[in-house]
């Protein structure tokens, strides 16, 4: 799924960085180095970037079972997407992780690569990467449409984040609708 005319800029965006925030977890829990400056300032930076994105997340999980913002998919062909999950992590925390922060230039080049991470991220469409799902036991499917019983797409493929274990070509789905492409089902 790429192209960046999804909508929801902000909701994507701040989806991204809640799944970034096991980067932060750890980084708060190493520290870092740099002399002169206090650490209290990293550790609210990183405080910062762990509880407004996932906030963020929980008040959009609220607020569309709240508006009732469901959608019925249709499967088509589907793939599961456990490996994403894998690429994230050893893509993202451990090579972050293992870098010390011991100077200004290292945190700059830091904040610069997570730039590229969070763009692309986002650019990508895969804003539906979060480690805390997971956790939950849920897993993330690609749902290619059935063009003549999708209603939502017709064209584009849209994401599903369920508890199933598998998906069935032709089922129905009622989902949440957390952006234009990314759908949650309810527990």
């Amino acid at each position: 799924m790429t192209g960046n005319n999804e909508g929801l800029s902000l909701a994507r965006l701040l989806m991204v960085l809640s799944s970034m925030s096991p980067l932060f977890i750890l980084w708060a829990i190493k520290g870092w180095g740099i002399k002169g400056i206090s650490e209290v300032y990293f550790l609210s930076f990183c405080l910062f970037f762990i509880t407004v994105p996932n906030l963020f997340l929980w008040f959009r999980v609220r607020l569309v079972k709240k508006r009732k913002d469901r959608r019925e998919l249709t499967a088509g062909d589907c793939e599961d997407h456990r490996d994403h999950l894998l690429v994230y992590l050893f893509a993202m925390l451990l090579p972050f992780y293992s870098v010390n922060i011991d100077s200004i230039r290292d945190l700059a080049g830091h904040v610069a690569a997570i730039t590229f991470i969070v763009f692309l991220f986002w650019h990508l469409n895969m804003h539906y990467m979060n480690i805390f799902w997971a956790m939950k036991g849920f897993r993330v499917y690609t749902l290619k449409p059935d063009a003549e019983n999708n209603s939502i797409s017709g064209r584009i493929p849209v994401v599903l984040i369920t508890k199933r274990s598998h998906i069935v070509k032709g089922e129905k789905i009622s989902a949440y609708r957390l952006s234009q492409t990314v759908f949650l089902e309810d527990e």
